[in-house]
């Protein structure tokens, strides 16, 4: 497991600090706690947590949409049916309200109405006139979540929050409790997992360090949710106490799709209610009514079935007959039709973008223009206007928007929706403020920003991002365009992956594809993608290494010259890593870096771009290379020939580049590259 290791030895694991309370709500929530009762105390809320839903106004549609729709969350009692969650909706277009209520596992139902309901009334007036909030509720007894857009079925994991148990307690033998702990937890994670549709939830204990200590442990996911997504949710609570609850003897991190936690201390559930809900009990008198209704049914469906399926013929028939048009709706749209809180308006991106003049233009590449906008509730979007001449521009668009708009990371671009109007494609994404990764690393002036505590942060957020395409997205992603390009910076300077118009899926159990039209950057291709077709994840992490060597370097890959001959950054990197001077490699802007980290990125990178993709290792162990020092790493081998590379696909081309937009199933561990082997530790200041 790629992050069971994270808990052994120190870290320097970097995940995303939650939003801090204000001074006024930690006055609000001390007041409450003293007037109250213990029913009645939140554990943890945010008001607008995706920051793009705005607010409304008091008495308004909207207003009136979600009283309804919160008075009737959980009107649906009976008592075969209840598994504590509802998902409703109320309303019409951009009035459309949705909600989801949650229960703990183990809350009985009486309980769990009394939680959900002094939720509801809490969290309005804590977030008066605004679409979006959600909050954990009376210990985690309760989640409650409310918003403008389509939650249900949707993997959201930020934003989040953590508390510790009890006296903030450290716990003696961190080695060993960490072991039995990351043990208790992956068992866990796989059952809650594979829970069906009406329930994700486990729970267990395990005898910690000395058989002195038991450790409680407890999971659940939004039942609306995947396995994968399910699992990917709480593998990312993993990935994040050693940043927040590092040796605490108990600890939670709850977030909007699932919650983690563990103590030591008590028993903090009902561990009889770790079992499937009881099926609906069937009798004589039920079974011969609805033996009835069904004969009365079928006797009035039966005309009406028939009449349907002459119209349906006709309709195909006449479908097949009409030549189809450039740009019209094809099999593949129907499903992106159904997304419709995904859909825009043409004429509101029209507006938002000055009709797309000139002056919004943020880049153009091959299959379009990407223009900036401002919606008329304030958001700055980024829209990307596909060529109506493109060849790829279908192609683009159907992957784009099938599998974008389901990918929730914190390193990903968000994909905000879609519009296919007026036989426009038009792709709507978040603003990203500071532009791409190549503005800054390959500009003379600009890289002095990027400071190596910032690049260091940009080359683990990048990783991170391509581990959840990899292994904890839905289904496996290949990007196929890894490129500083395609790395977008926010406000903060953290990367956003982002144009997908080349990313393939992959089948849990698939490893390799081929395609017979190669497509992306030479410059970042594995010489396997670029001379055969073959794509893999390893395709993906060869890029991420010219990224690393970029990144470290401030150099393009073609970009070393030494008077009028050019050499490849790859080759140039081999040749002063073997010969000991690495500091030829470092971008000489750089002043008090860590000579322990510059060496490991580079050494990283160097395993990235081995020619055999066996060699390889996966971001997952990338990852774990990255955060803990303590790790040793394998021997590289020399990286493809540039020259006899550039010979054999062209020198300097790109196949269908184009600019970017300013927008764990898990592989088998037999084709990563060894992470243990001493033959090189990194302890040593250069390779033998």
């Amino acid at each position: 497991m790629g992050w069971f290791s994270l808990f052994l030895g120190k870290t320097t694991m970097m995940v995303l600090s939650p939003r801090p309370l204000s001074f006024v709500y930690c006055i609000l929530v001390i007041i409450i706690s003293l007037t109250k009762t213990s029913s009645e105390i939140i554990s943890v809320k945010y008001c607008n947590p995706s920051e793009y839903s705005g607010n409304y106004t008091t008495n308004s549609t909207y207003h009136t949409n979600l009283n309804t729709l919160l008075s009737n969350l959980t009107s649906n009692t009976e008592t075969n049916n209840y598994n504590g969650f509802y998902n409703v909706s109320y309303g019409q277009n951009t009035n459309k309200v949705y909600a989801i209520g949650l229960c703990r596992g183990d809350v009985k139902r009486d309980n769990c109405h009394s939680c959900l309901n002094n939720a509801i009334v809490n969290l309005t007036q804590y977030c008066p006139n605004q679409k979006e909030a959600y909050a954990w509720y009376d210990d985690e007894t309760c989640l409650l979540y409310y918003s403008d857009r389509l939650i249900y079925g949707v993997l959201i994991i930020e934003p989040w929050d953590y508390s510790w148990d009890g006296e903030n307690e450290m716990v003696v033998d961190a080695v060993q409790f960490n072991r039995s702990l990351i043990n208790l937890m992956d068992s866990l994670i796989t059952r809650a997992a594979l829970g069906d549709s009406s329930r994700k939830y486990a729970t267990s204990s395990v005898v910690g360090p000395n058989n002195h200590q038991t450790i409680y442990g407890l999971v659940q996911c939004r039942p609306d949710l995947s396995g994968t997504d399910c699992s990917g949710c709480l593998n990312e609570s993993m990935l994040a106490l050693p940043g927040c609850c590092n040796n605490m003897k108990g600890a939670r991190i709850l977030r909007p799709s699932c919650i983690l936690r563990y103590g030591t201390n008590t028993l903090f559930y009902d561990p009889e209610a770790d079992a499937p809900p009881p099926a609906p009990s069937n009798n004589n008198t039920s079974s011969q009514g609805n033996s009835n209704v069904l004969k009365v049914a079928l006797a009035v469906a039966l005309p009406v079935v028939v009449v349907v399926l002459l119209l349906s013929f006709i309709i195909i028939y006449l479908r097949v007959r009409k030549p189809k048009q450039s740009f019209e709706a094809q099999e593949d749209d129907y499903e992106i039709q159904t997304a419709d809180s995904l859909q825009f308006d043409f004429d509101a991106i029209q507006e938002a973008t000055n009709d797309f003049s000139d002056a919004n233009k943020l880049g153009q590449g091959g299959f379009g223009i990407v223009y900036r906008g401002r919606l008329s509730n304030g958001q700055e979007i980024a829209v990307k206007r596909l060529s109506r001449d493109s060849g790829q521009g279908d192609i683009e668009f159907k992957n784009e928007v099938l599998l974008v708009a389901k990918l929730q990371h914190r390193n990903l671009v968000r994909l905000l929706g879609f519009s296919i109007q007026r036989k426009e494609r038009l792709l709507v994404y978040e603003f990203v403020p500071n532009k791409s990764l190549d503005h800054f690393i390959f500009d003379p002036t600009e890289k002095r920003q990027l400071d190596w505590e910032s690049r260091y942060k940009i080359i683990g957020g990048i990783a991170r991002g391509i581990v959840y395409l990899h292994e904890d997205s839905r289904l496996r992603i290949i990007h196929r365009d890894l490129k500083a390009s395609n790395i977008l910076l926010d406000e903060e300077m953290n990367p956003k992956i982002s144009d997908f118009g080349m990313a393939r899926l992959f089948d849990v159990d698939q490893t390799q594809g081929e395609t017979n039209k190669v497509v992306g950057t030479y410059g970042y291709m594995a010489p396997e993608y670029a001379l055969c077709g073959q794509y893999s994840v390893k395709s993906d992490v060869f890029s991420f290494g010219v990224l690393v060597l970029e990144i470290v370097s401030g150099r393009k890959r073609s970009s070393i010259r030494h008077g009028e001959n050019v050499e490849d950054l790859l080759s140039f990197a081999w040749r002063n890593w073997r010969a000991g001077t690495v500091a030829n490699i470092v971008d000489s802007t750089l002043t008090n870096v860590s000579e322990t980290e510059i060496m490991r990125c580079i050494h990283i990178g160097l395993l990235c771009i081995q020619e055999n993709v066996a060699d390889r290792p996966t971001m997952g162990a990338i990852i774990l290379m990255h955060n803990n020092n303590s790790v040793s790493l394998a021997v590289p081998s020399e990286p493809p020939s540039s020259v006899d590379s550039k010979d054999r696909f062209l020198p300097d081309m790109q196949s269908w580049e184009h600019n970017s937009d300013p927008t764990r199933s898990r592989e088998s561990t037999n084709t990563s590259a060894p992470i243990s082997v001493n033959e090189a530790s990194i302890s040593e200041l250069f390779p033998r």
